[in-house]
C-alpha cells in the first residue's frame, strides 16, 4: 500500500530548491511528498494556527520559535541551506554599481522605488537603512509587496526599480536581472531550516526526507538555486 504522502510547507525563499530536491527524493524511494509555499509569515501563522502539516521549512529563528511554541518536535530541527540577499532590476534598465557599501547607498538614495521583502532579508535591509540615515528619507518610495507577490515581479513589473530579495527568489525570472549580491561588508545569509510537525504521523519518514535535504548529494541543486549548503550545526 502506497504510504500517505508527506506534507511539505516552506516560505518562497526555498521553494524552487526544496521541489527539486523532493522531486528526487520521490523517485529515489517512491515515497510521495507534496510541497508547498507562501510567505514565511503566513506560513508560520497556519502553522501555529494548527494546520496539519509534515514538515515546516522556514528561516532557522522561525523554526525555533515555533519548536518553543510546542507546534514543531523539539530536537527536530535541520539547518538545509544558507542564502544570500541580492540586488535586482528590471531587464535591460541601468545597472547601478553595488560592489561597496558606499555603492549600494549610492543605488538605494538614487532609485525612484525601492521593493523588498517583509522576511529576514527585509528585517535586515530596514534597519540597516536606518543605521544609515536614510530610512526616513526613503519611506514614501519603499513599495512593500502585498502577501503572496514576490518582490521580483514588482521589479519586473516596474513597479519598483530596485529590488532586495534572496538570491533564489531573483534568478531566472523573466524581465528581471540580477545586478549581484550584496558586498561581503553588508551581506547577510540567512540560514534556513526544517523541522517536523507535533502532528505529523510518520515522524521517521520525515526525517529521513530532511536528512536527504541537508545531504551532500543535494549540495548541486542548492548551488543552481542560488544557495549554499548550511554549515553543520553544532
Amino acid at each position: 500500500m502506497t504510504p500517505l504522502p508527506l506534507k511539505l510547507l516552506s516560505s518562497m525563499a526555498t521553494r524552487d530548491v526544496l521541489q527539486e530536491m523532493v522531486s528526487r527524493y520521490q523517485v529515489d524511494t517512491a515515497r510521495p511528498v507534496h510541497s508547498e509555499a507562501a510567505g514565511g509569515v503566513d506560513v508560520a501563522r497556519r502553522v501555529q494556527g494548527g494546520e496539519a502539516v509534515d514538515i515546516v521549512v522556514l528561516a532557522s529563528n522561525a523554526i525555533d520559535k515555533l519548536i518553543e511554541g510546542r507546534k514543531l518536535i523539539a530536537g527536530s530541527r535541520v539547518d538545509l541551506v544558507r542564502s544570500g540577499i541580492a540586488i535586482a532590476v528590471r531587464a535591460n534598465s541601468l545597472r547601478p554599481e553595488v560592489g561597496t557599501e558606499d555603492a549600494v547607498r549610492s543605488a538605494v538614495l538614487a532609485a525612484g522605488t525601492v521593493s523588498y521583502s517583509t522576511g529576514p532579508s527585509g528585517v535586515y535591509l530596514e534597519k540597516m537603512f536606518e543605521r544609515w540615515g536614510i530610512l526616513e528619507a526613503i519611506r514614501n518610495r519603499i513599495v512593500v509587496p502585498p502577501p503572496g507577490v514576490a518582490v521580483a515581479s514588482l521589479v519586473a513589473s516596474g513597479a519598483a526599480e530596485l529590488g532586495f530579495q534572496q538570491l533564489s527568489e531573483l534568478k531566472n525570472v523573466p524581465n528581471v536581472e540580477v545586478v549581484g549580491p550584496l558586498p561581503p561588508e553588508i551581506q547577510s545569509m540567512t540560514i534556513f531550516s526544517g523541522g517536523i510537525s507535533v502532528s505529523c504521523a510518520d515522524p521517521e519518514a520525515a526525517r529521513r526526507l530532511l536528512d536527504f535535504m541537508a545531504s551532500p548529494a543535494t549540495a548541486a541543486a542548492k548551488l543552481r538555486h542560488g544557495m549554499e549548503a548550511a554549515a553543520a550545526r553544532a
